[in-house]
């Protein structure tokens, strides 16, 4: 009988412990399956939010892909007009130009308002075609380049690169201001030792690199 009894208790304990051991992996799987989802999420948020910078100004000839919640009729890429709009279902033309990307997507929302019961919009600028600087000259690669946040000369010039006949102590910088052609020199020797920093200003859409 003692026995019996004494087999009974061992049995319990084993269960029970196997109870406690499995309530743990689960409780551990749990918490990593959370844990993998909030960092998915994350990672995706981070994703489109490091699309642009937040204060990114749309322009003519910028695409933006325009997505509305549970409406794939409404959801398409679109590029922003010369005239600085953009043509929408239900909405026609909406103006694009001069917003940020968080505006626009307040103005849509708001319009849809009108159509939709709580209409939920993304915008995601995919391709920044209007803010462009140009390189030319004695450069490996000539012609457009997307004007990144805060792109300065010296940086510019490293993506476009030298030939071996450019004269980097003659190079300077075309832009236009007011509707005059300014000409801002760039000692590329100089500003890499550190000596006039102011020369190496922040670019504007559309400013030239001319490397002779």
């Amino acid at each position: 009988m003692k026995k019996v009894i004494h087999l009974a208790v061992l049995l319990w304990m084993g269960f029970s412990t196997w109870a406690m051991l499995a309530q743990t992996s689960g409780t551990q799987h749990a918490t990593a399956t959370k844990s993998e989802s909030s960092n998915s999420a994350k990672s995706s948020d981070e994703v489109q939010a490091s699309n642009v910078a937040p204060d990114y100004v749309i322009g003519a000839d910028d695409t933006l892909h325009i997505s509305v919640w549970k409406e794939p009729e409404l959801t398409e890429t679109l590029p922003v007009r010369p005239d600085g709009k953009i043509s929408m279902p239900l909405l026609n033309d909406v103006t694009a130009a001069g917003l940020t990307p968080l505006q626009l997507r307040d103005e849509i929302t708001e319009r849809l308002k009108k159509y939709i019961a709580d209409p939920r919009v993304t915008v995601v600028v995919t391709g920044m075609n209007s803010r462009r600087v140009f390189a030319t000259g004695e450069v490996l690669h000539t012609g457009p380049m997307t004007l990144l946040p805060h792109m300065t000369v010296l940086q510019a010039l490293a993506q476009a690169g030298f030939s071996q006949f450019a004269n980097p102590k003659a190079i300077y910088l075309l832009r236009i201001e007011k509707g005059k052609q300014q000409k801002i020199p760039f000692n590329y020797k100089e500003v890499v030792k550190g000596n006039h920093p102011e020369q190496n200003i922040e670019l504007k859409p559309g400013d030239t690199i001319v490397v002779p």
